[in-house]
Order: C-alpha cells, then structure tokens, then sequence
C-alpha cells in the first residue's frame, strides 16, 4: 500500500475522514473548513451534483431532488417492512430497481444507494487530496456492527465506485474502541460501546488487554437512530399545525422539508435548552391567506415523546450482555459514540441502566473515524502490538429441505473465520444440489435474509441420503461471506464469493466508475459557481427572516438597500447566475451586517421593555 489510507466514517447523518500522521490521528477538514461533511446529495435541474453543506442548505428549495439518510436503504430490498415504512417520510422518490433492490429517482433517472454513497465518498477523498497534497486510494471504511453481508457488499461497491480501495470494512463501535484504547498501554478494561448515530443503533461489548481488542458480542438495529427523533419532531408539528389552522402541510414537500429542518434544529437546541420556539412563516396558502407555524417545545415533551425510542436501545444490550454471559455492573467503562448521544434524555437512560457515569471524554462524532485511520495504520505496518478480533453479527447458513435454516457459523463468531458442515441429497439420482445461502437467527428459512443460490451439479447417480455434500463457509476480515460445496465422492466442487440478491453487479460497478471519471473535470469547473450560489441561497434565506422579524430597526433608507440587494440576489440565484452573484457578494454581506445590527436593536428594545415591567411590579 503507498501512499496514505485513510479512515472514513460513511455516516448517514454526516461522515467524517481522518489520517494517522506521526503516530497522531488528524481529521481532515472539507473544502469549507467544517471536521464533517453531511451525507446529503443533491441534484439540480440543470443537473449539478452538490454534496455536503451546500446539498443541505437548498433542500427546502428542491425536496425532490435532495437525498439524505440514503446509508439506511443502502443493500436493502424495496420491499423490505422497514423500507416500506420509511418511504411516506421521505420527500423524495424512492422505486424498486428491476432485481428488487430500492433505488432513488431523481427526475427520469434513478440511483443505486451505494452510486449516491460513492458521490460522498468522493468528496471526501478528494478532501484528503487536498489536505495531504497528494493522490489518495486506500481507504478503511466504517459500517454499522449490525450491517448484514449486502450491506457490507453495498458499502464496499460504494467505495469502488468512488475510486478508493477498500482495505478493510469495520464495525463503527469497534473503531470507537480503537480510538478509545489506542496508547493506553497495558489496561485490561471490559468495555460497552452505545453507537447511537443518525441511522442506526449498535451495542458492542469488546474486552481490551494489552494492545488485542476482542469483541464479544454486538447487537443492534439498521432502522433506529437520529432521524426517528427528529421524524417524531416533525410529526408534533405537523399535527400542532394542523390543530391550530386546519391545514395539513404533510401534503406538500417543500414544506415537509421545512418541518424536517425545523425538528432537527429543535432537538439539537433541547440537548442544552429547557424550551425552544419554533417558527415558520408562509408554511402553507389558507383561503384568507398564507398560514404561520408558531410552537413551543419544552426539553421535557420531547422527552415525553421519544422515551419509547430511546428504551429501544436497551433491547440489543441484553441480548449482547446474555451472549457474552455477562451483567450491567461487569463492565468498566460505557463509551458513547454517534451524535444522538448527546441527549441528556440518553445519557441519563446509559446511567441508569448500568449504574455508572457513560465515557463522554471523546468527540462522538469523529471517534469512529479516527479508530478507521488507526485501523489503516495497522494495515500499512505503521502502528505495531494492536491487534483487532471482530465478529460477525448475524448468523450464516443455508436452506434446507422444507424450508429449515441450518446455521453454519453463528453470529458472534470471531473473524475472519471458516467453518463446514456435510449434508446429503433427499431424492433417488439427484444430479444437482441447489446452496440457498441465507443471513438471519430465525429457524424459517423464509425469515432470513437471502444473501444468494448456485448449484454444484454432474453429482453421481446415487441413492437419496449416500452422497456426501460438504458445505463450506469462509468470512473474511471485512465480515464478507465466501461459500463453496463439495462433493466428497467425486471431488466436484463449486464456489462463489456471496454476490447478494441486493447487490450492483460487475458491469453496473463499472459503470457507474467511468461516468464518475467521466465527468470529473466539468464537475470540478462547475464546483466554485455552485459553491457561490448554495452560499448565497442561505444568506439570502437567513436575512429574509431578520428583515421580516427586525427589519423594523433600520431606516426607510437601509430598508430600501436590503431590499433591492435581496431582489438581485434572488433573480440571480433563480436564474443560476453565478457571475452576478459574485458581482453582488460585498452588498449582501454589507445587507447582513445591517440586518445583525437591527437584530440587536430588537434584542435590546426587548430587554428595556421586560425591565420597564420589573420596575412597574416593583412599585
């Protein structure tokens, strides 16, 4: 391997990549400065890519055509209950590909999830480009503990199509440990890594000693994260709306967008405030006129209304805790990583549960990617006495006669790992076996994940029940399933690395590689405009609001200034402009200064009133 490699946490919220330089993690920053990039692309009508910021900042402008949380259909079937349940709150489009797996549609075309992944993967190589001076290609990338094998395939795909090598897929509450532990020396600790991100929830129980980080057991759900509170948010609205004017916004995506924005924002502020106020003028067009959404919402409702989430966390736990045959009170040191920790509602709930204090000592959202870098470092060679024991988080086997799942290697075995079991044939003369490959603990074939299906045929004409079939499994260090069968009789043997029911194929890969490079060099041109136009869109919309609210503060002269400067700089943005845009920067910035002053006169003008109160109460 030359060159760096780099970690990078693929979040569904927001990622964040990182490089081991002298024995020292450094997270690298984006184009625009910020230690993590959200994981949001989104597609204009004249058909620009942005990524990150800039993606965010206009999606309530363009709903349809914004893609976000795209990591939790990533290796998903369309028809999948949780992928069906999630598509009414989603404000963009999501189909059913031709082999069944759930594509997004923008406009007349439509994206695999592991394409749309690739775009952020892609910014983010080229962040690390630009940060380190020089062409990056190898890459160590993050996955949830309770990814299955598609999922990790999806993942995988996504970082070829990037144009990244993918040394080594790991678990996220794994490279939380790894950063945890790393120069701590000789400790032995038993350690409970609560990953609760935007997406997913995982539980990982890992014991440290001596430089080997061996886990024990993980559990965890793909479907329970960040984005189910803030959805349990903007459902309160939309209800609160709806109750106050008779008007269901839900309907429209635009304004669904602006309730999504609104309850994130909301959720974060209630982390370190009693109360928050949401509003939003001209969310939707009464019949007297446009219609205002005004709310209030305590620290103490919200906790209210997704105690019931939070309490769905403690279900992997047990589960990790009965399998690793151990207690709450056996584990020294509980590590919360993923955003969503941050709630003092969750942090309290990790107390209570294991009657300790949680480790909060590191930054929860770069602490998987900093463990991916350090894993990197110990693939190049460049950190010695660290040795990393995974498991596998979901049984694997095959389907047998009448529909029975026999498990070959059970889910909590340490990787990479082999393991085989003979079977036989069921009918007089079979010529050909079918291997139903299968992902899941349930004894109903049906109930588990299908990873797969090849034949080994030319078997001998033989009696029902004499041919002696051995089926082998094989899971590599990136949790990647290989299996093969063998006639023992004969010799005959075949084998396939596991291509899931719900992953891209060779040639879709290939793809969608050459038109990534293929436009490479227009996308790069058109980067600074489009950087110039998201920038102004978001100046234009936060004045819009101070001038509404303040404006009031300025004189009829400065009035008249902000609003011809806004006028322009919304025609040019509507209009792609960028060159106006660019012309008019200084005014708009003069516009905004102008607005914070007005701001501040309205907040000083408050403040004298509540004290002219005081002294009234007071005499």
């Amino acid at each position: 391997m030359a060159g760096k490699l780099i970690g990078i946490d693929l979040g569904t919220t927001n990622s964040c990549v990182c490089v081991m330089e002298g024995g020292d993690a450094r997270i690298i920053p984006n184009r625009e400065g910020s230690r993590t990039t959200p994981s949001v692309v989104a597609f204009t009508d004249k058909g620009d890519v942005l990524v990150g910021h800039i993606a965010k900042r206009q999606a309530v402008t363009n709903p349809t055509r914004t893609l976000f949380a795209v990591k939790r259909l990533i290796g998903q079937r369309f028809a999948a209950p949780r992928v069906q349940e999630a598509l009414n709150r989603l404000p963009f489009p999501v189909v059913s590909a031709p082999n069944g797996d759930a594509w997004l549609r923008v406009g007349e075309r439509d994206y695999a999830p592991p394409e749309v992944s690739a775009i952020v993967l892609r910014t983010l190589k080229q962040a690390a480009e630009a940060f380190l001076h020089e062409e990056v290609t190898d890459a160590v990338i993050t996955v949830p503990a309770y990814f299955d094998d598609a999922q990790r395939q999806a993942t995988k795909d996504a970082g070829k199509i990037a144009g990244l090598n993918i040394q080594r897929i790991i678990n996220e509450p794994t490279a939380a440990a790894l950063a945890y532990g790393f120069n701590k020396g000789g400790m032995r600790q038993l350690l409970g890594i609560y990953d609760f991100g935007g997406g997913t929830f995982d539980f990982t129980l890992m014991e440290m000693n001596d430089g080997v980080f061996e886990v024990l057991a993980t559990s965890g759900d793909t479907f329970l994260g960040g984005e189910d509170f803030d959805l349990t948010i903007q459902d309160y609205l939309v209800k609160h709306f709806k109750e106050k004017v008779g008007v269901d916004p839900s309907g429209d995506r635009m304004a669904l967008q602006r309730l999504k924005e609104a309850s994130e924002k909301a959720k974060c502020e209630l982390s370190t405030l009693d109360k928050v106020d949401i509003r939003l003028p001209f969310l939707a067009q009464g019949p007297s006129g446009p219609l205002h959404l005004e709310a209030t919402l305590t620290r103490g409702e919200l906790e209210e209304m997704v105690r019931g989430l939070v309490e769905r966390t403690l279900g992997p736990i047990r589960d990790s805790l009965e399998h690793a045959g151990k207690k709450p009170s056996d584990i020294d040191e509980i590590i919360l990583v993923g955003g969503q920790t941050r709630m003092p509602l969750v942090q309290q709930r990790v107390k209570d549960f294991f009657g300790k204090e949680p480790n909060r000592s590191i930054n929860p959202d770069e602490v998987v990617a900093t463990g991916a870098s350090i894993q990197g470092a110990v693939l190049k060679g460049d950190i010695k006495d660290l040795v990393l024991l995974d498991v596998t988080p979901l049984s694997i086997g095959i389907e047998t006669q009448g529909g029975g799942f026999v498990k070959i290697i059970p889910r909590n075995a340490t990787i990479p790992c082999r393991d085989s079991r003979t079977f036989t044939t069921v009918t007089d003369n079979q010529a050909r076996v079918e291997i139903h490959v299968l992902q899941g603990e349930r004894e109903l074939a049906e109930f588990n994940k299908s990873l797969g299906r090849f034949d080994l045929v030319n078997l001998p004409p033989l009696p029902k029940g004499v041919p002696q079939i051995e089926v082998a499994f094989e899971i590599d260090s990136n949790g990647i399933v290989r299996v093969s069968a063998k006639d023992l009789m004969t010799g005959q043997e075949q084998g396939m690395q596991i291509r899931p029911t719900s992953g891209l194929s060779e040639l879709e890969i290939q793809r969608m590689i050459r038109e990534a490079l293929a436009n490479a060099d227009q996308d790069k041109s058109k980067r600074d405009s489009l950087k110039y136009l998201a920038s102004a869109e978001g100046l234009i919309y936060s004045c819009d609001k101070s001038f509404t609210e303040c404006g009031k503060y300025l004189t009829e002269e400065q009035q008249t200034f902000v609003r011809d400067v806004l006028g322009r700089a919304r025609q040019a943005v509507a209009a792609q402009d960028s060159e106006v845009v660019r012309g008019i920067e200084g005014q708009l910035l003069e516009a905004q200064n102008l607005l914070t002053d007005a701001v501040l006169a309205a907040s000083e003008a408050m403040m004298a009133s509540l004290e002219g109160k005081d002294d009234e109460n007071a005499n």
